[in-house]
């Protein structure tokens, strides 16, 4: 137990330095690479048609959108690299297929055997029912015993699968949330700007305007990207753990039932 929390405070630790050194990035992407002087005027204005020095003046917002849009990025690029292992060499399907066919002819090696080389957190889960399920089978237990100790046996393996599927999801959704939100706030320091160069007397003070517009616009847009990709890339990772977690119900129903099925 104590090594889980361990490994839980490191991984927490990992998840706080990621998301400060994507912050940390994004003021120095902001400072450097957008506020270049090659991106202005001698007057210190964006040259024309210059997108860089346009970001750059949507003022401090700015650097920190940048920084949750690395944030959701590594974290998506991340989670890719857990799920694509958690579903191990082959295809899903076909493994279950497999196992069903070694399960009704009770080749119970076979199936471990075929657990070691599907690797991931699927074969993890039906590898742990399956040797369960092989070392009660010569017991002197009744049925019921039988199939209650191989679902306990399941049901441990899919709760330690599971969570590692699921972690740092909640980053990504949250920064998606954060973005748009921390974009709206941009929006609105660049239309008070705009309105309080309006509101000047005489005519109104053009740069100014522009900036405040500029600074409304540019964080919109970004505010809105980052939290579009967040989205879709939590949706897909939900998706795809949604699926894994089908599978080890399918593979530990079938395990059960071969369990039900002895006499």
């Amino acid at each position: 137990m104590s090594n889980e929390k361990s490994k839980s405070g490191m991984s927490a630790l990992a998840a706080t330095i990621s998301i400060v050194v994507a912050m940390a990035i994004g003021i120095v992407v902001w400072q450097f690479v957008l506020g270049s002087p090659s991106n202005f005027d001698g007057e210190g204005q964006p040259k024309d048609g210059n997108i860089l020095g346009m970001m750059y003046k949507g003022g401090f917002i700015v650097p920190i959108l940048i920084g949750i849009f690395i944030t959701i990025v590594t974290f998506s690029i991340e989670r890719l690299m857990t799920i694509s292992r958690a579903s191990g060499a082959g295809n899903s399907a076909d493994f279950i297929r497999t196992i069903k066919s070694y399960l009704a002819a009770n080749q119970l090696d076979e199936a471990i055997a075929d657990c070691d080389k599907q690797k991931g957190s699927l074969a993890n889960v039906v590898r742990a029912g399956v040797e369960k399920l092989k070392n009660i089978q010569g017991s002197n237990l009744d049925k019921e015993t039988k199939v209650a100790a191989v679902q306990k046996e399941l049901e441990e393996a899919t709760s330690l699968e599971l969570p590692m599927l699921s972690k740092n999801l909640v980053i990504i959704s949250t920064c998606a949330t954060i973005a748009t939100l921390w974009g709206l706030i941009g929006t609105v320091i660049g239309m008070i700007r705009s309105f309080a160069a309006l509101s000047h007397g005489g005519a109104p003070d053009t740069t100014m305007l522009a900036t405040g517009i500029s600074e409304a616009l540019i964080n919109t847009a970004l505010g809105i990207i980052s939290s579009v990709i967040g989205i879709i890339m939590y949706n897909i990772f939900s998706s795809k753990i949604d699926s894994l977690t089908y599978s080890m119900d399918e593979a530990g129903f079938s395990i059960t039932q071969s369990v039900s099925a002895t006499n």
